[in-house]
């Protein structure tokens, strides 16, 4: 019995010794101990941890296949927005021109892509023309530059073929920590006879489990006709087990004295909708008995004519918020709402204003600058809830759909037919529809500045109208990020037409008032799961400002989620409502 506690005790000390190794004396051990073979490593690690770089290297190759194998049967949603570059003597590089591309990732035996876009749709047929059209796009012969969106979907990995030992050099970096997880740093390095577009970067690797968390590179290509774009790449812990690809940042450009740029840009991609569900009847089949009960109330009485009218707007309502659900255009109900709900009430209680149905909010998931009503319900888009200033400025926004409501502007009562909702989710934007007339819009906008100015937003109309100034200032340049898909833009042919009454009591722009924050860059207030489709408000310290180059507005920039293990941190917290002012009214970006 004492010699059977014995070996337990030294069996215990010698895992412990070899869990504990540093990684200076895993790169020792690593010039003396022979490379394993795959199989061998997969056996090995299987048992115990690794105790050498060679077996970290190898339990990495073993991850990355099994997440690929994992998110195969997956096909998730993909947007990338794009805003070419210029050089500005003031604010440094600032948007030209941009593009928008949404649509849906096959991720099963080779990546492939169909847009929910009408002039983009359609499957990549490019399959065979090599890693040049595949991956990221390229000069042609001619050097005219051409962006593929596929190619910013496809950094999700390194080499999803060919991530081996046969094709890359691993090279341990150091030990750093991102967010709360501590990774192990490799530079990959393509072989010589590896063959065109391999990986050339970086890659941080979690010291738990071995999963990829963060590539940062790009493709090395032998050919002076092709250009790969560099790319940041993260993935986020939102299942147990698995890292998923859900942020890419690409920027390209040199803005230093002298240089000619051939392309300059910044990107950012975003993944979700990785668990869609899409039920059938025959997914559960479970046996209700509901006993007869006998209601004599007037509410059990038929509908008349104006509350079957409304009975029949409600089952609309519903039906879109549902397919715009599960097509992953729409976040599920959370706290994001409860604050965008708590601004509408608010424009309601001072206004006196009593409707027969409640007003619901939801956010809609996607970049584009826009906004829309479907009943009683008012959709705001994610990207605009992102760059709004403050909490005067999301009742400016909101102010207006609410007046569409209350002026009985209802629109999508056709889609109370639910032969309606029959269509794919790439076909979305082509079946679905909230546009109102010019009259509409003109009344909506004179019914919501009259409910401004009686709410208790009346005096932080100012910034509302400074808001209005900076999107007109970049308008003509963002043609994609205000292009609505669903209700109307926000402003014609270069000009903001919404609200524009606000622009001219606002104060005169200045890029170089520190103070004067008149719109955020993309990314700056709500934070999405790119697994569950959840939203909730960025919990981010303000950073000061020190230039007029610092503000930003309406601009990408990088990605540097803070990342944590999978736990119930991951899952979108419950108070969100309590911080409205903290999150809106910020006086800062928080980038």
């Amino acid at each position: 019995m004492r010699s059977t506690k014995w070996m337990v005790l030294a069996l215990l000390v010698l895992s412990l010794s070899a869990a504990a190794q540093t990684p200076a004396s895993l790169a020792q051990n690593q010039q003396t101990a022979p490379a394993a073979s795959p199989a061998t490593a997969q056996a090995q690690t299987a048992l115990a941890p690794p105790s050498t770089m060679d077996q970290v290297v190898d339990r990495t190759i073993m991850r990355e296949r099994e997440l690929i194998k994992f998110l195969a049967p997956r096909t998730p949603i993909v947007e990338t927005y794009l805003q070419n570059l210029t050089q500005d003597p003031q604010l440094g590089p600032i948007p030209q021109s941009d593009h928008y591309f949404l649509g849906r990732m096959d991720l099963s035996d080779s990546i492939d892509r169909s847009d929910y876009l009408s002039e983009k749709s359609g499957k990549n047929k490019d399959q065979d023309d090599g890693m040049e059209k595949r991956l990221l796009g390229g000069f042609t012969k001619m050097f005219k530059f051409q962006y593929q969106p596929l190619g910013f979907s496809w950094m999700i990995y390194a080499d999803r073929n060919d991530f081996d030992r046969q094709h890359y050099e691993f090279h341990y970096a150091r030990r750093e920590f991102l967010g709360d997880v501590r990774c192990l740093v490799f530079d990959i390095t393509p072989k010589k006879d590896a063959g065109r577009g391999r990986f050339l970067g970086r890659i941080w690797v979690e010291d738990q489990d071995f999963n990829i968390v963060r590539l940062n590179g790009t493709y090395a290509h032998p050919s002076r006709n092709t250009y790969y774009f560099h790319m940041d790449s993260w993935r986020l812990n939102l299942v147990p087990g698995y890292w998923v690809p859900a942020y890419i940042y690409s920027e390209e450009g040199d803005f230093t004295a002298g240089a000619k740029n051939k392309i300059a840009f910044k990107a950012q991609t975003r993944m979700w909708g990785y668990n869609l569900k899409t039920g059938t009847p025959n997914d559960e089949l479970t046996s209700i008995r509901v006993d007869s009960v006998k209601d004599d109330t007037p509410s059990t009485q038929d509908a008349s004519p104006l509350a079957a009218e409304r009975e029949w707007q409600q089952q609309a309502e519903d039906n879109v918020m549902e397919r715009l659900e599960r097509a992953g255009l729409l976040a599920p109900e959370g706290d994001v709402d409860k604050i965008l709900q708590t601004v509408v009430n608010n424009l309601l209680i001072t206004n006196n204003i009593e409707l027969p149905r409640p007003v619901r909010t939801r956010v809609l998931t996607t970049s584009p600058l826009e906004t829309f009503s479907v009943g009683n319900t008012i959709i705001v888009s994610r990207g605009l809830i992102d760059v709004l200033p403050d909490e005067g400025s999301l009742a400016m926004v909101l102010s207006h759909e609410l007046a569409h409501v209350v002026l009985g502007h209802n629109l999508g009562s056709q889609y109370a037919f639910n032969d309606r909702m029959l269509f794919s989710d790439e076909g979305t934007f082509a079946n679905l529809g909230f546009k109102h007339i010019p009259e509409e819009e003109t009344a909506a906008d004179k019914k919501a500045i009259e409910m401004l100015k009686a709410s208790p937003y009346a005096q932080k109309l100012e910034t509302a109208g400074l808001f209005l100034k900076a999107l007109q200032v970049r308008a003509p340049q963002l043609t994609a990020l205000l292009q609505a898909h669903l209700g109307n833009s926000i402003t014609e042919n270069g000009t903001v037409t919404r609200m524009a009454q606000l622009a001219t009591s606002a104060p005169a722009l200045d890029w170089n008032k520190l103070d004067q924050i008149a719109a955020l860059p993309l990314g700056g207030r709500v934070k999405l799961n790119p697994w569950d489709d959840k939203v909730e408000m960025v919990k981010a310290q303000p950073v000061a400002i020190t230039s007029a180059r610092d503000k930003m507005p309406f601009e990408v920039t990088p990605f540097f989620p803070r990342l944590s293990r999978y736990n119930s941190a991951n899952v979108p917290s419950g108070n969100a409502t309590a911080g409205t002012t903290a999150a809106i009214a910020a006086p800062a970006p928080t980038n």
